[in-house]
């Protein structure tokens, strides 16, 4: 899974673990009232969102990590996220109250709560909110991956979004921020924090356009290079248009080998093409084959036994 959570919220430390994530329903689902109390339904669909449960101090806690994976700026990012949030929060209400609902429910067809049962009887409030007042929401965090190797340029909070100065107004109202994660603005130490292939990912994206500097983030990390899942290589290829190529059956692929064999094959073009030039001028093929540090063969090869130029 492509995704920053350990990073972004626990600087990189294996906090989160996988096996302890669960997959959520990514769609979600809200009845905001309308105009004259209309009920409006509003349907989004998030990236990813995973369960997290972990034990902490001898009890179960939970919370939820979401991440939306963009290749484009978007300039009202803090309202998407937002709307994620508080969706996600709604419809943990009304599941609260569905809950509530059903066990009132059963309770009614079995007849009179026994002695033994310890379960509340809902107050007015309570009954009219569905929750109730020790209910507890489950913490939600998403986070905003950007796969571009340009700098994030637009708001990272909703304040950056409005033209508010003044501070009695600020005061009345909350904040939300944009957590993000985009290569071009980490540094080559904090994006080797992750501990998954996002590293890598995140890596080629930042110098996808300065090949010097890739040439040498792919031999300083040749190993991990070496063994991308297929995933972020198709990430990679996807953002890059790097010519990443693999068989279907390979679960990894040597982004380092791959690499290799396109520059080989760009410069092999490249002296192709002088070898052409050079016969067109009317040097001979020894020294065209010095010129372009080849053999004969190969460059008699290049410009065909007849000798035209292929």
């Amino acid at each position: 899974m492509l995704w920053g959570g350990s990073y972004y919220i626990y600087g990189g430390r294996q906090v989160i673990l996988p096996e302890r994530l669960t997959e959520r329903d990514s769609t979600k689902i809200a009845l905001p009232y309308g105009v004259d109390g209309a009920v409006v339904p509003v349907q989004k669909f998030r990236d990813v969102q995973k369960l997290y449960a972990a034990m902490t101090d001898g009890k179960m806690e939970y919370a939820l990590y979401g991440a939306e994976n963009q290749t484009k700026i978007h300039y009202a990012m803090a309202v998407k996220n937002n709307l994620y949030d508080a969706l996600e929060y709604a419809g943990q209400v009304e599941e609260a109250a569905k809950s509530h609902r059903r066990e009132m429910k059963r309770k009614k067809e079995q007849g009179e709560t026994s002695a033994k049962e310890d379960r509340k009887i809902p107050d007015s409030d309570e009954f009219l909110s569905g929750f109730w007042v020790e209910g507890r929401l489950i913490p939600s965090i998403t986070v905003t991956i950007y796969f571009g190797s340009e700098e994030w340029c637009g708001p990272l909070s909703l304040f950056d979004m409005m033209d508010v100065q003044e501070p009695d107004v600020l005061a009345c109202m909350d904040n939300y921020h944009v957590r993000l994660i985009a290569p071009a603005q980490m540094s080559d130490e904090e994006i080797m924090k992750f501990q998954s292939s996002l590293r890598e990912v995140m890596l080629f994206i930042k110098y996808s356009k300065d090949s010097e500097n890739l040439s040498r983030i792919l031999e300083t990390n040749a190993k991990r290079f070496s063994e991308v899942e297929r995933r972020a290589a198709d990430v990679i290829e996807a953002i890059t248009n790097a010519g990443i190529k693999y068989e279907e059956s390979e679960e990894v692929v040597n982004v380092c080998q791959v690499i290799q064999e396109m520059r080989k094959e760009s410069e092999q073009k490249k002296a192709q093409e002088v070898a052409g030039n050079l016969y067109r001028m009317g040097l001979d093929i020894e020294k065209i084959a010095q010129a372009v540090g080849y053999a004969v063969e190969t460059v008699k090869g290049w410009i065909g036994i007849d000798g035209s130029v292929s």
